[in-house]
């Protein structure tokens, strides 16, 4: 049997599309491995990001590296897919011919085929996890119809197709009896679920029908647009115990003419009154956002609404990006980018210490709180455990001392909370209530 590498760069949908692919593989014999550090495998598949430039040029890195040791001998067979190769494989055919071949973010048919994996249909709901096992992402639709201004999504994965329910029930029902206790349910637009295929969005009764698989003890959203945001998937997240307490709803700003100019499709006053909503129907919500600063014809004014937004909803989770051009989307064919850098870097610091001071006053708060907290991993002297309000690899941690007792990675304690810094927090296991 040769083995094969599958390397994984990028966001969590090709951590998904990846899984779906290694299962393929590992039916069609080949031993399966998934390992960003080596190239030492008969072949090696390098799934890639497509999406900013940091994430193009780290792809692009891997790529050189991997055609070093295909040179070297180390490889026999390298192929590239993903979303760096569904927009420029041409130029990739060009710059990097060692590739035996390129296929795109949308053509896991092509590499499969290529690879001897068939049987698509048949190991549709199939996934060879590279997570923890007690944890897994759930991607329910593919593409976006939303067209940001900034956005290349669309055009490298295409516009908005939902994954039939059954089948996410079927795969669900697949990764709780293989251990998984976290569905993280991910999509470019999670809240457009279900338009395209039952006309009207279906995210809640989706979300409801999770929750009642055994085994599955949370759910979790990511990446919800806010215009057009559902109302019953309030009600469910107020309702369902094993929906987390957690949104990740990206508002990018919340200047109108910034709203406008990126083509985001609501106003300033309807996400304010989103979040109120929100706040008001889950008090203990915790809520996650991105933001954009820097885009073209962002004023000083501009700026101040975004800093007077983060201070007046006290997100619990916050990250904040420079805006930079990607070709072919509506802000690099029809705007300047007239912001300097140095005022692009300037505004993401001024963002993050701003969210610094209010992470910390908010983990100050939950001291000397008992929160239910599954154990990640051990580092060092530390158990490392998450609570309801924090997403794996993106969000806080809470620290456990690890010579008091053995704890167990994907079980579930109640931890008292002892301490807190800005982004981290400290307790200890007690006696479950």
């Amino acid at each position: 049997m040769k083995k094969i590498n599958v390397i994984t760069l990028g966001c969590s949908k090709n951590t998904v599309d990846s899984e779906h692919l290694m299962a393929r593989l590992a039916a069609a014999g080949y031993r399966v491995a998934f390992d960003s550090d080596r190239t030492d495998a008969e072949v090696v598949v390098i799934n890639t990001c497509g999406f900013i430039g940091d994430a193009k040029q780290e792809s692009i890195d891997m790529i050189l590296r991997a055609a070093a040791a295909k040179t070297a001998g180390k490889i026999e067979r390298l192929f590239v897919i993903g979303c760096l190769s569904e927009r420029y494989a041409d130029e990739l055919r060009a710059e990097i011919p060692e590739v035996d071949d390129y296929f795109g973010a949308r053509d896991l048919e092509g590499i499969a085929r290529a690879l001897g994996a068939a049987g698509g249909e048949a190991l549709a709901t199939e996934r060879h996890l590279t997570t923890p096992r007690h944890y897994a992402y759930l991607k329910i639709s593919e593409g976006c119809n939303w067209r940001c201004g900034y956005c290349a999504i669309p055009l490298i994965r295409g516009p908005h197709v939902s994954v039939p329910m059954e089948t996410l029930e079927e795969e669900a029902r697949k990764l709780a009896a293989a251990g998984v206790r976290e569905l993280i349910v991910i999509a470019q637009d999670t809240t457009y679920y279900g338009l395209d295929l039952y006309g009207r969005r279906m995210l809640a009764e989706l979300l409801r029908r999770l929750c009642r698989i055994d085994g599955i003890e949370w759910v979790r959203l990511h990446y919800a647009y806010p215009a057009a945001f559902p109302e019953d998937v309030v009600e469910a997240m107020a309702s369902e115990p094993k929906i987390c307490k957690y949104l990740d709803i990206p508002f990018q700003h919340i200047s109108d003419a910034q709203l406008a100019a990126m083509h985001r499709r609501h106003t300033k006053a309807e996400a304010l009154a989103l979040v109120g909503r929100l706040r008001a129907a889950i008090p203990d919500l915790a809520l996650r956002t991105t933001l954009l600063v820097g885009y073209p014809g962002e004023t000083e004014a501009d700026f101040a609404e975004l800093v007077e937004f983060v201070r007046e909803v006290r997100f619990e989770r916050l990250g904040v990006f420079a805006y930079s051009e990607e070709e072919g989307t509506y802000s690099a064919r029809e705007l300047r980018d007239d912001v300097p850098e140095a005022v692009k870097q300037e505004r993401v610091e001024r963002i993050m210490a701003l969210q610094r001071d209010l992470s910390l006053e908010n983990n100050m708060r939950r001291v000397g709180r008992v929160e239910r907290v599954v154990i990640d991993s051990r580092q060092g002297d530390y158990y490392v455990g998450r609570t309801q309000y924090d997403s794996p690899e993106v969000d806080q941690e809470i620290l456990i001392p690890a010579a008091e007792r053995r704890l167990v990675r994907g079980r579930f304690y109640d931890v008292g909370i002892e301490r807190a810094s800005d982004y981290d927090l400290y307790g200890r296991v007690v006696p479950r209530r």
